[in-house]
């Protein structure tokens, strides 16, 4: 019996297979006419995998599913196959990266397309949280190839296999070149990669995209359709349902709503500083900042009632490219929406060419960093945080420094900067 692979002849999973049976020299045919939707929801395919995903393998021994798991089983037909290296920690090093590759690179990259295809419901946070993500896993990568060709050793494996795969999905329908450039050797390897020519008897030409899709909206489930019944029988009905819409009343009366806690920033003793007024005397001072806004903060601010931070982003060698540098403070500032009436921030970029330096100051009302937006905003780990000692004259000048966005700021020219108010 011939090793039957059914899946899609474009699903990115099944690539795994076929190219790793192309490097054993392993005949693995698609199942003929398989159709996405259809024939993996027949009784047939449910038994080789009882919830229908794809891929699944058809062997002489029974089915296997999971595309990692397939692959491992194709290239093990071989005995001694280099793509599993020629030594125990060659071995190790690429169970490693195929484990890497599935976990921090292809989850985030299907936690990013699956919404903007109106698979699951799109929210712009969980996105971000998603991009985030990858991008620290292709620096990652990137860190890693570039002192080297391959992931492991000094030929394609296994890893690289299965590694190229997921970035496929990447390259081909997210990832434009704006967003790959601050990956240089995550793209000469993806290029080298499927330019091989066992990669390239399987994926073809491969383009990368231009752009990044539209948002689909969700398919909302199907409400079932009542059938057409004749007025007179439903005259019961509605009768019925004004008998029970009566205790349906009295329980909601019953049962008043809570009141919604109070945050535990509102119960803080009353504070001379009225942060509005802090606001509006920034927004609304043109000229003369120097001496009538940062004069006027330093008279309304109550060290009692509200704290200043420093923050220092630890990933500044990533900001290689200015545009994507604005959008993820940009990104920041929007999730930090939630703590809008108890903080005031000030972000600024720095430097004239890349890496740029990403720098802020915060005034928070309170002794601390409040615990709600430490816990749901997730951009804040990513910031080293020092609080502001005001007895410093040399901090409490560099505070000043930041809210009039001087430049050069500490010996270097400004990008941009941006207020949160």
């Amino acid at each position: 019996m011939a090793l039957v692979l059914h899946a899609g002849s474009t699903n990115k999973n099944a690539y795994k297979t076929l190219i790793a049976a192309e490097y054993t020299g392993v005949k693995v045919a698609l199942a003929p006419n398989f159709e996405m939707g259809v024939s993996n929801k027949t009784p047939e395919f449910l038994k080789m995998n009882p919830i229908g995903k794809v891929p699944v393998l058809e062997t002489p021994d029974g089915p296997i599913f999971e595309s990692n798991a397939i692959a491992r089983y194709v290239t093990r037909l071989k005995a001694d196959n280099p793509l599993y290296g020629s030594s125990s920690i060659d071995y190790a090093h690429i169970e490693q990266w195929i484990d890497f590759g599935s976990l921090e690179i292809d989850a985030n990259i299907v936690n990013w397309f699956r919404p903007r295809m109106g698979k699951t419901v799109y929210l712009p946070p969980a996105e971000e949280a998603a991009i985030a993500a990858l991008k620290r896993a292709l620096g990652a990568l990137n860190t890693h190839l570039a002192s080297c060709t391959y992931l492991v050793g000094d030929s394609v494996t296994l890893a690289d296999i299965i590694m190229t795969c997921n970035l496929f999905m990447g390259f081909t329908k997210l990832m434009t070149k704006s967003f790959t450039s601050e990956f240089p050797h995550v793209e000469r390897y993806f290029w080298t990669m499927v330019n091989q020519p066992n990669f390239k008897k399987v994926l073809g030409e491969v383009k990368q995209t231009d752009s990044v899709p539209a948002v689909q909206s969700a398919k909302k489930p199907a409400q079932a359709k009542e059938s057409a019944k004749p007025k007179a029988k439903e005259e019961p009905k509605k009768e019925a349902k004004k008998e029970q819409a009566k205790p349906k009343a009295e329980a909601e009366e019953e049962e008043a709503p809570k009141p919604k806690p109070k945050n535990p920033l509102d119960l803080l003793p009353p504070s001379k500083m009225i942060l509005d007024d802090w606001k509006r005397l920034y927004s609304n001072t043109k000229t003369n900042f120097r001496e009538v806004a940062i004069k006027g903060f330093w008279d309304m601010y109550d060290p009692e009632g509200y704290s200043l931070w420093f923050c220092d982003y630890k990933y500044n060698d990533e900001n290689t490219v200015s545009f994507v540098t604005l959008n993820k403070v940009g990104g920041f500032l929007q999730r930090m929406d939630l703590a809008r009436k108890y903080a005031f921030g000030k972000m600024l970029i720095i430097g004239a060419d890349p890496p740029y330096k990403v720098k802020g100051l915060w005034l928070f009302r309170g002794p601390e960093i409040p615990e709600f937006v430490m816990n749901e905003c997730y951009d804040m780990e990513l910031f080293e945080w020092t609080k502001v000692d005001i007895s410093d004259e040399n901090q409490k000048e560099r505070v000043s420094q930041m809210i009039e966005d001087q430049e050069p700021f500490e010996g270097e020219p400004l990008l941009d900067a941006k207020c949160f108010k």
